[in-house]
């Protein structure tokens, strides 16, 4: 397993904010303590930001000009979002070399759309990773299995009926940002109530497992938020801290080219949770 990380993602913060600096810097901390093998991302291109979102949305962020109170206007925001592009970029190239990658960068992104920014993330980066992806030669088909406690509404949003990407999303109903109710053409949702406890979970996962199966995939990428644990303040599932061993290792049995980027995860347990998911991935 290759983790793609810079430490220049921890150079920005918005006071009181919950997507802190200090959750990606304890992971980082607890997965070098592991004997992890880390590789530094190099910045997205303007181009790469344009295969999924608007001019607008990029000058819009560039010139920090966003109307978002959950996503603010912080100095160099463009810069510190690029990077984190870049990370997701640079996990999927070494995820069709390596087989496995995971992206320990911020911001996180799927709730960025084409042409909308919010819910702390500025530019999708792992939409923009899959839409790099489906233009190489050997890449016919990419599924995005997002594991987040919120529903990805901006990776639904870019992805909308394309028959070569599937999106497929388990997330707490009713809860932020409010979509992900119905599946929609290549679009399943898997909405779940407040307080599913890990049996509920792993059963309806193994059905979101058999769709990207049946689909046949050449890589898959992963929104992965840690912020269905029991502990999350902001969340309302009672997954365990072994929960996340056992999604990876269900995860793993497609046995596919897999990269992963970190999305949500708010509690103090988040190195844990992180390193037992990345265990359980790497499972054969």
């Amino acid at each position: 397993m290759k983790i793609v990380y810079s430490p220049k993602c921890l150079k920005y913060h918005s006071f009181g904010h919950p997507e802190s600096p200090e959750r990606v810097k304890k992971c980082f901390d607890f997965l070098k303590e592991k004997k992890f093998e880390f590789f530094e991302p190099q910045p997205a291109k303007e181009e790469d930001l344009l295969l999924v979102h608007s001019k607008r949305l990029i000058d819009e962020i560039k010139n920090e000009k966003i109307s978002d109170l959950d996503t603010p206007n912080i100095k160099g925001i463009f810069n510190y979002a690029l990077l984190s592009v870049g990370g997701a970029i640079k996990a999927m190239e070494i995820a069709l070399d390596s087989r496995k990658s995971f992206s320990l960068m911020r911001p996180p992104g799927h709730h960025a759309g084409k042409d909308f920014c919010g819910g702390f993330c500025y530019f999708n980066n792992i939409a923009i990773a899959t839409a790099k992806a489906i233009l190489l030669p050997k890449i016919k088909k990419v599924a995005i299995l997002d594991i987040d406690c919120h529903h990805g509404n901006g990776t639904q949003d870019i992805f909308l009926g394309k028959t070569n990407i599937l999106y497929v999303s388990l997330h707490e109903s009713p809860l932020y940002p409010g979509t992900g109710l119905e599946s929609y053409f290549n679009c399943l949702n898997f909405p779940l109530p407040p307080k599913t406890q890990e049996e509920d979970y792993l059963k309806t996962l193994e059905i979101a497992l058999r769709k990207i199966s049946e689909f046949g995939p050449d890589i898959l990428a992963i929104s992965a938020g840690f912020d269905t644990y029991k502990k999350d303040p902001l969340t309302y599932f009672g997954l365990e801290i072994q929960s996340y061993k056992k999604i990876g290792q269900k995860i793993s049995q497609l046995n596919l080219p897999t990269f992963a980027v970190l999305e949500g995860g708010y509690s103090k347990d988040l190195p844990l949770l992180l390193y037992n998911f990345l265990e359980g991935l790497l499972t054969q």
